[in-house]
């Protein structure tokens, strides 16, 4: 029996609200399922922090063509990372987004698609989907091999894959509401729902950064002491952070002069926007899937679509009339179009580019590359992967060295049992890890063990994906982590790593 996502969720981050540990459960139950205290609910402001994804793409450097972290912009070299922008909810705020979308929207969204079995395959992201078997539920890797499994049974097609631009920030208010009312059957929203809709829409937010207020780092000792009196937060009270200096923003992107987008990382948020996209995805279907045999998937923003390759305009048609009818847009010249056709008795994969072929370079889609007659893990997560893997190294040896300077030692280990959890096929099986949770009880620390569930690492995720995908090829990716791990420790004067 698969057990089903519980909306309840003990979050560990400081904000603005406390804490609800799995204690309070009953007491939160009570509040988020009552209409009229949601109704009533004064939401806090959110927080906004920012993760910085390096990219390394082809970029062109005044007429010379390579491959680089960095590209030019208006006669200046400047980073090709992509910027995300992430907000998040205090506790309770959290808790009545998580309750509403699990238990009462989604419910009604999942019986609205199941009146159409087209429509229900086609939108795979932020659903619970069951996998043939029932032990499960579907991920990213049954998604791909959906796709990849649908090219070899066409062998001879074009796999087109779109991406909607600014997806969430971009999201038109009216039609939200519009759509959201639709599913609930109602004219307008109900008063609870739309106290959740203007908390959406005309959110304000902290930025994470300006709440370093101690040389760009936070307040330790003012958190501490917080903790001491049995509050998680960064301020005793809302009323602290308004007599604060911190600046509270407001949302004000705004197009033909009114407020648009929604924030992404609230536990409602992807909901909402498959919601939102839910005329699109029925025009599709209608226009493209239904009449051309056409095979369309959406995972989020990631739009990919299978069929012949004469029929390539057409659906570019389709979709830039059916995304302006919702008020966004899909860069047509960022589209990436792969080929597939028989060569040589096996399927092979060709990049469309202009009006030339590229042999051998793969279609990318949720993490994967696939070339016809092999799925590797995309090169970039494979890159990232050891890079993360050499900055953790990095770190743990710059603590040593200050420890050793700090109490005169000769020499200090690295503590490998982690590492080697993290970043080695020593960390592919779940476990129960030790560990402890310090609560302050009338100002007093009480420190209690714990068994924290340990649910592996990147390894683990690649070793199913291979098995998964019948693709024995990225194991054979990953065969060289054990040495490139050892040298990497090697690297550093640790006392307990041997040299030869």
């Amino acid at each position: 029996m698969i057990k089903e996502k519980d909306w309840f969720k003990d979050r560990g981050y400081p904000h603005f609200s406390n804490k609800t540990p799995l204690s309070v459960r009953k007491r939160v139950l009570y509040y988020v399922s009552n209409s009229k205290k949601v109704t009533k609910h004064s939401f806090s402001p959110l927080i906004y922090k920012e993760i910085k994804q390096r990219r390394y793409k082809t970029s062109n450097f005044n007429g010379e063509i390579k491959r680089s972290h960095k590209k030019i912009e208006n006669d200046k070299i400047v980073s090709n990372s992509k910027i995300r922008k992430i907000l998040y909810a205090s506790h309770i705020d959290a808790h009545i987004y998580s309750y509403y979308a699990q238990q009462i929207i989604t419910p009604k969204y999942e019986e609205y698609l199941s009146k159409n079995f087209e429509l229900s395959n086609s939108i795979t992201a932020y659903r619970q989907i069951e996998t043939d078997d029932k032990v499960k539920f579907k991920n990213n890797v049954h998604f791909a091999k959906d796709v990849f499994n649908e090219i070899k049974k066409r062998q001879n097609c074009v796999a087109l894959v779109l991406d909607i631009e600014n997806f969430f920030p971009t999201l038109n208010h009216k039609k939200l509401k519009l759509a959201w009312s639709k599913l609930l059957g109602t004219k307008t929203l109900p008063k609870d729902h739309y106290n959740l809709f203007k908390a959406i829409t005309r959110f304000s937010y902290v930025k994470l950064k300006d709440l370093k207020t101690k040389n760009g780092h936070f307040d330790e000792k003012e958190l501490a002491r917080l903790k001491r009196i049995g509050k998680h937060t960064f301020f005793e009270s809302i009323k602290d952070l308004i007599d604060s200096d911190i600046i509270i923003h407001k949302n004000q992107v705004k197009k033909d002069g009114k407020l648009i987008g929604i924030p992404q990382g609230l536990p409602i948020s992807a909901l909402l926007a498959n919601i939102y996209m839910l005329s699109f995805d029925e025009a599709i279907i209608e226009r493209l899937t239904l009449k051309h045999n056409v095979f369309y998937r959406r995972y989020s923003d990631d739009i990919v679509v299978i069929c012949k390759k004469d029929q390539i305009s057409i659906i570019e048609k389709v979709v830039e009339e059916e995304i302006n009818k919702i008020d966004l847009k899909v860069s047509f010249e960022k589209t990436e179009k792969s080929l597939f056709k028989i060569d040589n008795n096996r399927l092979q994969s060709y990049k469309i580019e202009e009006d030339s072929l590229i042999k051998n370079i793969p279609l990318n889609y949720l993490g994967f590359e696939f070339y016809g007659y092999q799925t590797l893990l995309k090169s970039k997560n494979l890159a990232k992967f050891y890079r993360t893997m050499k900055e953790s190294i990095k770190r743990k040896h710059k603590r040593v060295e200050i420890q050793k300077e700090k109490y005169l030692l000769d020499d200090a280990p690295i503590f490998k049992r982690k590492i080697y959890r993290l970043y080695s096929f020593k960390g592919v099986k779940s476990r129960l890890i030790p560990s402890t949770r310090t609560e302050f009880v009338k100002e007093k620390a009480i420190t209690t063990p714990f068994q924290r569930k340990f649910r592996g690492n990147y390894l683990r995720y690649a070793y199913r994906a291979a098995d998964e995908l019948d693709a024995p090829e990225i194991k054979r990716q990953l065969r060289n982590h054990w040495k490139i791990l050892q040298k990497t420790i090697l690297k550093y004067e640790f006392s307990n790593s041997k040299k030869d």
